[in-house]
């Protein structure tokens, strides 16, 4: 699986998972220096997993909160902890 945003591979692993119908990475196979923290929103901080967004940016173009990672999920999402979802501006291509 592969994700890609702006012609940039982002991520790439034959080891994805998928949850809630969206595709998580494990984090040593997401290319980091594309993600920034997103600053927290009152839903961030509510959410039980412990949720962090980040925006992704090539130094010209960004894409707010276009990938996240439960920081501190709970039991049910414990396999996906620190793994990274995309949505919004990624192409996911298998």
């Amino acid at each position: 699986m592969r994700a890609t945003w702006r012609g940039h591979l982002i991520a790439e692993s034959d080891r994805t998972t998928e949850r809630d119908g969206y595709r998580y990475f494990p984090p040593v196979s997401v290319r980091r220096e594309f993600l920034q923290p997103a600053r927290k929103t009152e839903a961030d901080l509510r959410c039980p997993h412990g949720v962090q967004f980040f925006d992704l940016s090539d130094g010209t173009h960004v894409s707010e909160r276009a990938a996240w990672a439960y920081e501190a999920p709970q039991a049910s999402y414990a396999p996906i902890a620190h793994w990274i979802g995309f949505w919004n501006d990624v192409q996911l291509q298998e």
